[in-house]
């Protein structure tokens, strides 16, 4: 049972504009992060809804799809569009009319055919926007602690209590971890291989990855391991974080990290269910590194510019984010109150960084040492914001 509602009203705002200037507005996400709700609040006629995954919705757009399709007005909501690939083909000439009346909002679960499909077919004419889970900006400050802890899925973060949370997260793993992944991936892992997989995967969150290492750990080859991972990039359920490179006379390390995009899919995994739970378990910290890290890129909007920065001497910055000529850094720290440490100072005096943030549990802004500032998380939108200005 969901007990409350959030207004997405930046995502509500972006789309607005997007269908003004745009033909085709596709949302991408994984299931359940609340496409198919805001995509319905812009067509309210039933007639105008399609969602390909319903027998009866296929019924209705059959034997014509175009004809179907183009003799509408408005705008028209089509659900989880890459199942029928031959619908990029129909739209484009739909849009090229110059009669047409009618925008389309498209959506799909992530499928990387979807982005490829829409790329090649409808170039200079669709808009991809990228839809996630809650973040700090949508829940407040405030609720930053449930948020970390359930994760920002709706029905995870709004669900009544603890158990139908725990029990939303169930079904999430069965019907769409153990089904449509397996089908993106191309491959059929049995069950309890695959929550093997799934795991060690959890156990990698913010840790630099290591295919062979997985690979081995399963008795699977390399190339099955890297798909999966590849798969669950491509769904927006695991960012792959990059490693900063500049010539500062020291030898980094290459291999990227990984982290679950929602801490609650992570605390499922680790069977991870209370506070108590998440403070006390050996990868807490680990977790607090994903939650800041995924709400900093989210409310920066840097996703495609973003990176982390590790010697092999030991020095490090858990986040990177150019901005115009400047260079910000960011270390998430699960105490209330952070100390600065030497690897701090010597990464910033490296890379020259403009600023560095230490994100923590507290409740003071403080500074640190020159450029060096400790920020807690219920002012982490200011901050962002601060920086974007």
């Amino acid at each position: 049972m969901i007990s409350d509602f959030i207004a997405r009203k930046g995502f509500y705002d972006t789309v607005e504009q997007s269908l003004k200037r745009f033909p085709v507005t596709a949302l991408l996400g994984p299931r359940q992060c609340g496409k198919t709700s805001l995509a319905r609040l812009f067509s309210p006629k039933p007639e105008n809804r399609f969602d390909i995954e319903s027998p009866l919705d296929l019924v209705r757009l059959q034997p014509d799809p175009m004809g179907r399709l183009a003799s509408l007005e408005g705008v028209v909501v089509i659900d989880e569009i890459q199942l029928w690939p031959e619908l990029f083909n129909y739209l484009r000439v739909i849009v090229d009319d110059p009669g047409c009346r009618v925008r389309f909002l498209i959506t799909g679960s992530a499928s990387p055919d979807l982005i490829r499909q829409t790329a090649d077919t409808l170039a200079g004419r669709v808009r991809l926007i990228e839809l996630g889970g809650f973040d700090l900006s949508e829940t407040g400050a405030v609720k930053w602690e449930q948020l970390w802890l359930r994760g920002g899925f709706p029905h995870s973060f709004l669900a009544e209590n603890g158990d139908a949370c725990r029990e939303w997260w169930d079904s999430f793993l069965k019907t769409y971890l153990f089904r449509d992944i397996q089908r993106l991936a191309g491959s059929t892992l049995p069950a309890p291989r695959l929550a093997q997989l799934l795991t060690l995967f959890a156990h990698y969150h913010g840790q630099t990855w290591n295919r062979d290492e997985v690979a081995r750990s399963l008795g699977v080859d390399t190339k099955t391991v890297q798909r999966y991972l590849d798969v669950f990039a491509e769904a927006y359920l695991i960012r792959i974080l990059t490693p900063f490179e500049k010539n500062v006379g020291k030898r980094i390390r290459r291999a990227p990290r990984i982290f679950f995009r929602d801490t609650g899919l992570l605390h499922t995994l680790l069977r991870i269910h209370t506070r108590s739970d998440l403070l006390t378990h050996d990868r807490g910290g680990a977790s607090w590194e994903g939650f800041v890290v995924e709400n900093i890129v989210r409310m920066l909007d840097c996703g495609d510019a973003c990176y982390f920065w590790r010697t092999h001497g030991g020095d490090e910055i858990d986040l990177l984010v150019p901005r115009g000529d400047k260079l910000y850094g960011f270390e998430c720290k699960m105490a209330e109150k952070p100390r600065i440490t030497p690897s701090m100072v010597t990464a910033a005096k490296d890379l020259e960084l403009t600023r560095v943030f230490v994100i923590h549990r507290g409740d003071a802004r403080w500074s640190l040492a020159e450029n060096v500032e400790a920020v807690p998380v219920t002012q982490l939108l200011e901050l962002c914001a601060e920086i974007k200005a």
